[in-house]
């Protein structure tokens, strides 16, 4: 059922869990989701990057939606990573539940203005705004960050931050990277703890993919109640795709879209059982 991912979230933050938000790019993605979380009976939150969506226009988000309108357990619609007002104003207007207003490679001040503004339009469409302070590092989807760019959050700046921008959601860096871990993870709990201290917010970890159930735990253990997970359910798909064509299989295309869905959906089986949404529909 489509539910607001405002309600999603706080409910995940009241009893700490998290809420697995999933980029996708297709039906084969849309269906491993919404499958994962029905037989779980678990939440879920299906996001769109806004390549994709210029490359799949209003009709796939419509697609998006009516997955998540058709679904037995709640789930929201959410425009991921977005600087293009122009885009987030087709989302809204194509009816997301909410969106990453992100202007985290502007100056604070810049990032500020921006994420007001993305702020008093979204709520005017009755949707909800994520805002990220700092940058994180990384590669997903074309879009890459150096290490030398990227900038932790300052716990601070975040209190200001949401106090005068009215956002719903922080999404926060403390280690976390985009894409590929290429190194062990380290993140710096002692800055979430601050953060947490000083918003009463949702919190939000991007880069979920690679990071160690030990340090997931901690993360929701210390107010993270959205995960972003993008790497890990594309290099399955892709993964599956490169193996049927080794093969030569005479396999219809259904079947081959049906096995790819399925190892997807064990991938975020997966997720889902470790963000501790499991039967929180």
């Amino acid at each position: 059922m489509l539910t607001s991912t405002k309600e999603l979230l706080e409910k995940a933050q009241k009893y700490s869990y998290a809420v697995g938000a999933f980029n996708l790019y297709n039906l084969e993605g849309v269906k491993a989701v919404v499958n994962a979380a029905e037989a779980d009976k678990s939440p879920a939150i299906i996001q769109i990057l806004p390549q994709i969506l210029k490359y799949g226009g209003p009709p796939l988000i419509a697609l998006f939606l009516e997955a998540a309108d058709s679904a037995s357990v709640p789930m929201s619609v959410h425009l991921d990573h977005c600087e293009d007002e122009a885009i987030i104003e087709l989302a809204l207007k194509a009816g997301v539940q909410s969106v990453l207003a992100d202007g985290s490679k502007f100056s604070f001040q810049e990032n500020l203005a921006f994420t007001r503004e993305m702020t008093v339009l979204a709520h005017a469409k009755g949707a909800t705004v994520e805002a990220e302070i700092g940058r994180i590092s990384g590669t997903e989807d074309g879009m890459t960050v150096a290490a030398k760019e990227a900038k932790m959050t300052d716990p601070d700046q975040a209190q200001e931050f949401v106090a005068k921008s009215g956002v719903d959601f922080l999404a926060v860096t403390i280690g976390n990277v985009h894409g590929q871990y290429y190194s062990e993870p380290r993140l710096d709990f002692e800055r979430l703890i601050k953060v947490r201290q000083r918003l009463k917010i949702p919190l939000v970890l991007h880069g979920a993919s690679g990071l160690p159930a030990l340090m997931i735990q901690r993360s929701i253990e210390l107010g993270v109640c959205k995960f972003n997970v993008n790497t890990e359910v594309r290099q399955k798909y892709l993964q599956f795709w490169r193996e049927y064509g080794e093969t030569n299989s005479q396999r219809d295309l259904l079947d081959c879209q049906k096995a790819a869905t399925g190892a997807m959906q064990e991938i975020i089986a997966q997720k889902i059982r470790l963000f501790g949404s499991a039967g929180k529909a």
